[in-house]
This record gives structure tokens, C-alpha cells and sequence, in this order.
């Protein structure tokens, strides 16, 4: 006898009929948990917890053929293709579905350092499924700019906890079919204009001198809200967490947000890229793994820039009633937090309640010595500190370029840093990209953004607000707009030869990294034009370019609008595949009126 036939009971045939679909069911859970525990080949160095995740968006989904694709596209235009053509939609749990925050993926991977809510994206050769993202039931056309600053249909975002939750702090209130935003917060609930006012009291915030803000931890975004009456622009980022869709609305507010968590990886954004960050209560433990993540910080700020604390523990010498934890402990984190300060060389320049303010340096030369005599920690080696695409974080500080105070460069104030040649490019550090280069590309910019403006008026008809640069370049896109109320999220792509996203961040601008070939941290709905300036000529050798244009449509608002720019081989392909998208696009050529503004591909779906 097989040994494996010893440890089997024998089954009657009767008693086999009713254990036969026990038996597959077991077999089926066994086969999940398996494929459950696979430890992803991107991250090899966090293997995933031991424990089945919730049912999958996926699990839902209908198979559409056998490589999980649909036809393919037809030369026909949309109102001619057969239904067959067309993908489907997805269903209907797929309406708040973000594919490399999808919590059914992240339970697989461990909590350590919050790591769980990094990106984790599907598998791009197994987990690839095509379908259409589909408004949730009752969605409106959000409010126009600036009424979205206080208001948004509840339908647009259902999700009433954050409300809930954070009642007695004013984030956001559910006044019948709209969610109101009184601006207030956890470190600021009786408003954020009080709060504003003690920083104002301390830094220049209405000089132009500061034009740049990362807000960790955002919230429904009230502080950036705020910011914008001095004309400053802050990234506002959070993860996805129980704090449910902070980031999407403030997206659904018109205000700049992205998901976004200090945890493994270095932040997508360049060294030397704010002029201020800011936490309030953002719930991160600054002197763990050695002040890990105060040196990142170090890392986006600029030189003299301002690092804005609220929240334990700097709030540890007011008594209040809500307070858990003793004076003593928060007075002991604070003491830690200071050390990790002078081991940053930076300086404590304010403490007026509830905030605290630290002061990076211009340069290590005052301080070079002291690091070295402490031994830990040291400077980065890395050649390119603005490498942050899945790169790990490092417990060592970016060194700073080596001048001294009389030959400092000190960035222009807003506005007129939006045209000012950066210090990068001066300087050389973005190769191939001379003086006249960039002043040939904003003028360029400034030409096709008008043109754009003769195919669709896009720019005076308020129904834009939060715009996407798919390829940034330089910025010139974005720059051409500074006019107009909107505000544009600059996405460079990681691989590119000439790493621009620097340049984007002097000219006072926002922006990331990103690899199209995989999903943008954002929600559904979220944009409201999105602009893909060579996108598709840079990635067919890449990916798909089908799963390029999923995503576009998973993150434009339903009444959006797109723009499309590349050769012309290339905007055939891509306009077969709009139409399987029930995309109504136009493609123009080029005028040939003395100025090169190329072949687009523009879909307004405004127009029905």
C-alpha cells in the first residue's frame, strides 16, 4: 500500500457524495493561502505576513480572454464598433479602486515601518485585468473652484467615518447631500486661520520666499487649503488608512494630494524640493530607526528651509485633559527629538504653541567637523541623492552643495521664480539642458497651450481644476497655466535620461516621480485634464500601452478632458484603443502655420 493511502480514511460511496464538496472547497482555500504567502519578487527584502487576505477586487471580475484582454482595437470609429469591442466595465467594487493600494494585496506584507502601506502593485505579468472604472451611483460634476475648497457632493465620496470620526475636530461635516469643510484639524479645531497665524508670526509666508510645502499627514488638506491665500502650493500626502480617503477629498477639494507614507522608500520627490515641510499630529515617530525619517526630511528640504512640528511631543509643557501619556515621557521624546536636530545641524528658531520650528542649514561647512566626530550618522555616498524612485530610505544626511554663505544660491521669490533659469541648470547638474534650451521651452509652451485653447476652451471655463502632466519636462506645460485657477501634479518618469524633476520644484512648481507601466498613487475621479506629452512613444517597448490608458481613465473625472501629444503612427494606435474606451477623441495635425505644434489627440468628454 502507498504510505499515503495509510493516513486516508475510507469513505462508504454514500458518505463521498456529501464530503465531495467539502473536498473542493478545502482544496480551494489551500490553493488561495498559497498563492496568498508568495512573496513578491519587488520586495525582497520585507517577506509578507502569514495571513489571508480579505476577497480581491479581482475576484470579481469577469475573464475576458484567455491573456485577460479584449479584442483587439478596431479602425472603426466607437459609434460603429460592435459592443463585442468595447472593454467592460469593471464592477461595481471596483468604483474606489486603487491598484497599488488595494488592501486585499497590502495584508500581505508586513506592518514593520508601516510598510504595508507602500506601494504594492499587481503583478504586471499575472494580475493585469482590463476594465472600466465606473462612477459610483449618484456622482455629480464636482463644484467649481473655489466653491470645491468647502464643498463636495457626498455621492462623489461616500465615506461618512472621517466625518464621523473626526467630529469634534472639524475636519469635515455631512450637512445632507454634501460634506462641508470648516477647516479645522486635529492641532487646529477651532480653524486653521488661528494656526496659520502663529507660523505667520515667525516665518515669511506672504514674502514669496516661500512657495513650496509638503504636508505629512494631510488630512482632508485645510492647511494647504489655507496656504494658497499667499500663493503657496503644498504637496499634501497621506497613505490610504483608517482614516478613509483623507487624500481623495482633498483631491475632490481642488487641492494638490497624493498618497504617500514615510516608511522604506525615500519619498518620490527630488533632494532640495521645499521650502517648508509640515506635520501636525501626523502620527510618525521621528527618533525611531535612529531618525530614519528625519533624514529624509533633510533630505526634500531645501537649504534654510522650515520643518513645522505640532502634536506631541513639542506639546508636552500644556497640561490637557486629553492627554494620555504623562509630562515626563513626552518631555523624554522631546529631548530625543533635539538630539537628532543638532545631529542634523539644524536649529530651533521659534516654539509658540501648539508649534515648534526648526531651521535647516544653508551648508555643512559649520558643522562638517561636528558630524564627523560623532561618527554617526554620516553623509550619503550615493552620486545622485535625487534617486528616489523604490530606492530606500538611508540613515545618513544628503550633503549639501559646498559653498558658503557669501556665494549662496538663494532661489528668486514667487513669481518671479516661475521664469528664473534654476541653479541646476546653471550649474549643470541637469545634463543636455543649457540657458537657452529652457527659455526656448517655456516660450514653446506658452504658444501650444494657446493653441490648445483654440480646439477646446479649457482655460477660462472653470471646469478644470486639478491637472495632470503625464511627461513634464521642464515644467513649461504647467508654467503656461500659471494664470488660469488650476494647479498641475508634474509627473517625470524615473527612467528618463535627464532627470528634469528638480528644475519643475525651483520654478515653484509641484510634481513626482512615476513609472507608468504601474498605477499612480491617487483615486478614481481624481483630475480633472489630463496632458501626455510623448508618453506613448516612450513607453511601447516598455508595457502595454492599453494598461497606460486604463489608468488614464481610472483617474480622470467622468467629464474630463485629455490631450494627447506625440508622432503620428502613435496617436493611431492610441486612438483605436479610445474608441474601445467609448473615448470620442480628435486627432488635429499640424498647421503648418510657422510653428511646430505637432499632431494631438484631444477627448473631451464633456461633450456627449
Amino acid at each position: 500500500m502507498n504510505p499515503l493511502q495509510q493516513h486516508i480514511p475510507k469513505i462508504c460511496p454514500k458518505r463521498l457524495f456529501f464530503f465531495t464538496p467539502i473536498l473542493i472547497f478545502s482544496l480551494y482555500y489551500i490553493l488561495t493561502t498559497i498563492r496568498t504567502i508568495t512573496i513578491s519578487p519587488q520586495d525582497p527584502h520585507y517577506p509578507p505576513q502569514l495571513q489571508v487576505p480579505s476577497i480581491s477586487h479581482y475576484s470579481s471580475l469577469p475573464e475576458i480572454s484567455e491573456n485577460r484582454s479584449p479584442p483587439p482595437p478596431s479602425s472603426s470609429s466607437s459609434s460603429s464598433s460592435p459592443a463585442s469591442s468595447y472593454f467592460p466595465l469593471c464592477p461595481k467594487n471596483f468604483t474606489n479602486y486603487l491598484p497599488c493600494h488595494d488592501p486585499s494585496i497590502a495584508r500581505q506584507y508586513s506592518i514593520e515601518r508601516h510598510y504595508r502601506r507602500e506601494r504594492h502593485c499587481p503583478d504586471l505579468a499575472q494580475e493585469k485585468f482590463r476594465c472600466l472604472v465606473q462612477k459610483p451611483s449618484g456622482y455629480k460634476t464636482p463644484f467649481p473652484w473655489p466653491e470645491s475648497r468647502s464643498y463636495a457632493w457626498f455621492k462623489n465620496v461616500p465615506f461618512k467615518r472621517l466625518a464621523e470620526f473626526k467630529k469634534s475636530q472639524n475636519w469635515v461635516r455631512l450637512e445632507r447631500d454634501r460634506f462641508v469643510f470648516p477647516g479645522g484639524g486635529t492641532s487646529f479645531p477651532g480653524g486653521v486661520k488661528d494656526y496659520v497665524d502663529v507660523i505667520l508670526s515667525v516665518l515669511p509666508l506672504d514674502s514669496g520666499s516661500i512657495r513650496t510645502v509638503l504636508d505629512i499627514g494631510c488630512g482632508v488638506a485645510s492647511f494647504g487649503a489655507f496656504l494658497l491665500n499667499y500663493n503657496i502650493l503644498a504637496m499634501s500626502i497621506a497613505p490610504r488608512d483608517i482614516h478613509e480617503a483623507q487624500v481623495q477629498f482633498a483631491l475632490e477639494r481642488g487641492l494638490p494630494a497624493m498618497l504617500g507614507v514615510l516608511s522604506t522608500y525615500k519619498l518620490p520627490y527630488p533632494s532640495r524640493s521645499f521650502d517648508m515641510v509640515h506635520c501636525s499630529r501626523c502620527l510618525v515617530n521621528w527618533t525611531a530607526y535612529d531618525g530614519l525619517y528625519l533624514m529624509e526630511v533633510d533630505r526634500v528640504l531645501r537649504p534654510d528651509g522650515y520643518w513645522v512640528l505640532s502634536g506631541p511631543p513639542v506639546t508636552s509643557k500644556v497640561k490637557s485633559k486629553n492627554q494620555k501619556r504623562d509630562s515626563k515621557e513626552l518631555q523624554n521624546q522631546m529631548e530625543q527629538l533635539n538630539d537628532v536636530f543638532r545631529r542634523l545641524c539644524w536649529v530651533k528658531i521659534a516654539e509658540s504653541y501648539p508649534v515648534v520650528i526648526w531651521r535647516k542649514p544653508s551648508n555643512h561647512f559649520q558643522c562638517r567637523q561636528w558630524l564627523q566626530a560623532l561618527k554617526f550618522p554620516g553623509f550619503c555616498s550615493s552620486s545622485d541623492p535625487d534617486a528616489a524612485w523604490y530606492n530606500e530610505m538611508k540613515p545618513c544626511i544628503t550633503p549639501l552643495p559646498d559653498v558658503n554663505d557669501t556665494h549662496k544660491t538663494v532661489l528668486k521669490t514667487w513669481p518671479a521664480r516661475l521664469s528664473h533659469v534654476p541653479q541646476r541648470i546653471k550649474t549643470g547638474s541637469i545634463h543636455g539642458t543649457i540657458i537657452a534650451s529652457f527659455k526656448a521651452d517655456t516660450n514653446l509652451w506658452q504658444s501650444r497651450v494657446l493653441y490648445y485653447d483654440t480646439k477646446f476652451k479649457f482655460l477660462s471655463n472653470r471646469k478644470y481644476r486639478n491637472i495632470m502632466d503625464m511627461n513634464a519636462g521642464l515644467g513649461g506645460f504647467a508654467a503656461a497655466l500659471n494664470n488660469y485657477p488650476m494647479w498641475v501634479m508634474n509627473v517625470v518618469p524615473f527612467d528618463l535620461k535627464t532627470n528634469t524633476l528638480g528644475v519643475v520644484y525651483d520654478r515653484g512648481l509641484l510634481g513626482t516621480y512615476m513609472n507608468w507601466c504601474e498605477a499612480f498613487s491617487t483615486y478614481p475621479r481624481t483630475y480633472d485634464l489630463i496632458h501626455a506629452n510623448g508618453v506613448f512613444s516612450f513607453y511601447l517597448d516598455k508595457c502595454n500601452i492599453i494598461d497606460i490608458l486604463l489608468e488614464m481613465q481610472r483617474i480622470l473625472r467622468p467629464e474630463g478632458a485629455v490631450i494627447i501629444r506625440d508622432r503620428v503612427d502613435v496617436l493611431i494606435k492610441v486612438k483605436a484603443i479610445t474608441n474601445q474606451m467609448r473615448w470620442n477623441g480628435t486627432i488635429y495635425t499640424d498647421d503648418n502655420n510657422g510653428f511646430d505644434h505637432g499632431t494631438i489627440l484631444i477627448v473631451d468628454n464633456s461633450v456627449k
